[in-house]
């Protein structure tokens, strides 16, 4: 079958220095784990998620995890003081990817600002468009095309890590995912 694996994203920036972040990773409607706000870890809600991938595995994924966040509050962060962006304001991100029955598969990246389309990945070049015109969406989409340390790391993770990882996901979450 087809199975669609999703990461959700909601940060709540109350002031420069106080964030607010909530994580959750889902196949299909089966919660996987959810991120921990406090240590920037996962804590996985299914009892085969863990022994899926190997431990050198899950150290890769929550140190880039802890990366990723670390820069994403940064980012946003310095976006908001250049724009005079007003506190407070929520912003809510949604990636993963479709694996078809053939093994061929659709990433999809959207960010949301307030409620709000705001961004979203276009997986075919891997370039970022605009859901809605603003200076913030335009500096966002600018820096998201100028910085190519992470557009090679979003591809390289959409490509070739979200396809084999929702495999064996898939794999050792077959009775679940037949439940469902």
């Amino acid at each position: 079958g087809t199975f669609t694996l999703r990461l959700l994203q909601t940060t709540t920036f109350q002031n420069i220095s106080f964030v607010d972040m909530e994580g959750l990773g889902l196949l299909e409607d089966i919660e996987l784990g959810s991120l921990d706000k406090h240590t920037w870890s996962i804590r996985f809600y299914q009892p085969w998620v863990r022994p899926a991938l190997s431990h050198a595995d899950w150290d890769t994924i929550e140190n880039l995890l802890k990366i990723y966040l670390q820069q994403f509050n940064h980012l946003i962060n310095e976006g908001a003081m250049q724009k005079d962006v007003p506190y407070p304001f929520v912003v809510q991100c949604m990636a993963g990817c479709v694996l078809y029955h053939n093994r061929t598969s659709q990433a999809f990246a959207y960010v949301g600002y307030n409620g709000q389309d705001f961004l979203s990945l276009n997986a075919e070049n891997f370039t970022w468009t605009l859901s809605q015109d603003s200076r913030l969406s335009r500096y966002v989409q600018s820096f998201l095309h100028n910085y190519t340390a992470l557009s090679e790391l979003v591809e390289i993770i959409f490509n070739d890590t979200c396809v084999d990882d929702m495999e064996l996901l898939v794999h050792y979450g077959k009775a679940a995912l037949e439940r469902q």
